[in-house]
């Protein structure tokens, strides 16, 4: 970055403080709220202040517009008091939630409540700049399934630095929502991580393509990554059909030249169930996918295929797979690039197609239970993990994985002893595809 440019963006921050050049800033407090006295307190935050709100319903929504914390100083809006969490409702032409111009902002901790209204629950409008670094976590997001272009969280400005973490969304139309559908809204370097999201008409994420990327200060010019792990993914009857149906989770590519274009997804550690209408995996651009687990009684698994563009480099690799349709399928991948799918075991109808395969455990669905334990059974008493003594390591010179995080531990965040196929080790535990260390035991029950 030049002087010139540095000295403009430090300008350019302090004067979206309102801090004159040499003025030190001012002490950061912690406040409390109500639903009575909430609204002014919000507009007035500063960098390392918390607004901690008060168990009651909250009607006059949360409006994040101009709020500039600082990475060290970030500001925090959550409840006083965790088990009693303020509520938001929602209320007719205003999303719940609505985040313009925003940097360093922590939304932790709420319920929101669309009750059936045609509004999203946490929105970055298509009007801002841009919002960054903001965390969106332990949010409880309902009554948002008015039709299926009604969002639980959706950003339709230029994106960067979100953390989108441990936030439990049913029902919604379209679960995650993250760019705009012409690509002109750039989601880069997110985390999205210990999130579970159920019943969605639509898509439970999606991640959109990305056209040429927009010079913004601050927004990542290098390559970067966009993390999506150890989260619940499951569609439900209420799923579209037809023309409308959707993945649980599509992940669009990144630009074709440019800033961006050397970006990747890198999806591991989730579990993805059931999807009557489409597959519960579609992705193109650079993706590694890894350590996850995909079960579809009704359908197919993964499909990594050209959608807005084309695939380029894939890897796949230690996924378990059942499904009654396609398991995994790589078609229309640039050549110049590669395509693997290694060291997966996978039960379908059609087990693999396509890519560079080396090392997997393939066969039809109704040999599953001869290599892993209970993978027909219902969500309850599903069980992915090998049967003892049945899967042997990867042959010697399989692909190395080590460039690829936590790729070393498998879907339990386990150290492996072997290198097995398969999204599983051989230790002898409880199977918790549902409930993993981040998924409290509620959300577990409510997953069953």
């Amino acid at each position: 970055m030049t002087g010139r440019l540095l000295a403009s963006t430090m300008l350019s921050t302090a004067v979206g403080l309102g801090i004159a050049a040499g003025q030190p800033v001012a002490r950061a407090a912690t406040i409390q709220g109500t639903p009575e006295s909430y609204l002014p307190l919000v507009r007035a935050l500063k960098p390392g202040d918390r607004l901690l709100l008060a168990p009651g319903e909250y009607a006059q929504g949360l409006a994040l517009h101009g709020l500039q914390g600082t990475r060290e100083a970030p500001i925090r809006i959550g409840a006083l008091d965790p088990a009693k969490r303020p509520r938001f409702v929602g209320r007719p032409g205003h999303n719940t939630v609505s985040i313009v111009d925003a940097a360093f902002v922590e939304v932790a901790n709420l319920d929101l409540d669309g009750r059936g209204l045609p509004v999203n629950g946490v929105k970055a409008e298509g009007h801002a700049r841009y919002a960054h670094h903001v965390v969106v976590r332990g949010l409880r997001i309902v009554g948002h399934g008015a039709n299926q272009n009604v969002v639980g969280i959706s950003t339709k400005c230029p994106a960067w630095g979100w953390v989108i973490r441990d936030n439990l969304i049913v029902g919604a139309g379209t679960g995650m929502y993250l760019g705009d559908s012409d690509g002109s809204a750039p989601f880069v370097a997110g985390l999205i991580e210990g999130n579970v999201v159920l019943d969605t008409i639509g898509y439970n994420v999606q991640i959109k393509h990305q056209k040429a990327r927009p010079f913004l200060p601050g927004m990542p010019d290098g390559a970067s990554v966009t993390v999506i792990r150890r989260n619940v993914f499951r569609k439900g009857a209420n799923s579209s059909h037809g023309e409308l149906a959707r993945p649980n989770l599509l992940v669009g590519h990144f630009p074709p030249q440019g800033p961006g274009a050397d970006d990747t997804y890198l999806v591991y550690g989730n579990f993805l169930y059931r999807n009557a209408t489409e597959a519960l995996f579609q992705g193109e651009g650079n993706v590694a996918l890894y350590n996850n687990a995909f079960v579809n009684p009704e359908g197919s698994a993964v499909r990594v295929q050209p959608h807005n563009a084309v695939p380029e480099r894939i890897d796949i690799f230690h996924n378990t797979v059942v499904a009654r349709d396609n398991g995994i399928r790589v078609t229309g991948g640039n050549p110049a690039r590669a395509q693997r799918v290694f060291g997966n075991v996978v039960f379908a109808a059609q087990p693999l197609a396509g890519g560079l395969q080396t090392g997997n455990v393939s066969g039809e669905l109704a040999q599953a239970p001869a290599v892993l334990r209970a993978p027909l059974d219902e969500p309850k008493r599903l069980d992915l993990r090998p049967q003892p003594g049945v899967l042997a390591p990867l042959p010697p010179g399989s692909p190395d994985t080590a460039a690829f995080p936590q790729a070393g531990l498998d879907f339990d965040r386990v150290r492996r002893v072997r290198p097995l196929p398969g999204a599983f080790g051989e230790e002898d535990r409880a199977f918790l595809p549902l409930a993993t260390p981040r998924r409290p035991a509620v959300t577990a029950r409510v997953v069953q």
